[in-house]
């Protein structure tokens, strides 16, 4: 079968337009946020590996619509959407040992939140951790970032959140004390579609250190 010259042409400038959607996509996604309380700049696209960018993918599951999944081993999260879809950010996780699992709820969020270290994580490293146990205001250098999703389970806090980071380069990695960690811009776009009282289920398993 032979293809004409137009339809060759239409052919290829419909596969060049689903390449340029994509990248205007991840540019929108990753772009200046001059309009939050402390303004963000547009995250570099080369700092971001493309696996680990926000997009909405296939997501058949048992799950209803509005249920995060922590997938820790995968370093992902998914934000159900219904009908076998769901929106997927990449995630920092915890540590071995310091890593919650199974059913939680979302107890409430907060924007630009204040960030204390917990006993434990003082104890662990009273050096670094000590001179913020009165609290570190929010803003750009605070270890939560942009938002903060704070996690219970029957009415207390587990002192587990999804937040934000100051660290970028540690989306993909297990390296922190238990609370994932998302892109600013992807907590941001989280924090939006979500709702106090909302389901979350964490997912645990053999992961690389």
């Amino acid at each position: 079968m032979s293809i004409s010259r137009r339809g060759f042409l239409l052919g290829a400038s419909a596969l060049l337009a689903g390449c340029a959607t994509n990248g205007t996509s991840d540019r929108a996604n990753y772009g200046d946020r001059l309009d939050e309380k402390h303004p963000m700049k547009a995250m570099p696209l080369d700092k971001i590996k493309p696996e680990l960018r926000r997009q909405e993918v296939a997501y058949p599951t048992d799950h209803a619509a509005g249920t995060i999944v922590v997938d820790t081993p995968a370093r992902r999260l998914y934000y159900v959407l219904g009908d076998g879809r769901a929106m997927r950010y990449g995630i920092g996780v915890g540590r071995q040992g310091y890593s919650l699992a199974g059913n939680a709820y979302i107890g409430r969020k907060a924007e630009w939140p204040s960030w204390t270290p917990t006993p434990n994580m003082i104890r662990r490293d009273p050096k670094k951790n000590l001179k913020y146990a009165g609290g570190l205001p929010g803003g750009i250098n605070n270890p939560l970032g942009a938002r903060a999703i704070y996690l219970y389970q029957n009415g207390n806090d587990t002192m587990f959140r999804i937040h934000g980071t100051n660290q970028p380069w540690s989306i993909g990695q297990a390296m922190s004390s238990g609370c994932v960690r998302m892109l600013n811009h992807d907590v941001i776009d989280l924090y939006e579609r979500v709702k106090p009282g909302g389901k979350v289920h964490v997912i645990q398993g053999r992961r690389e250190a």
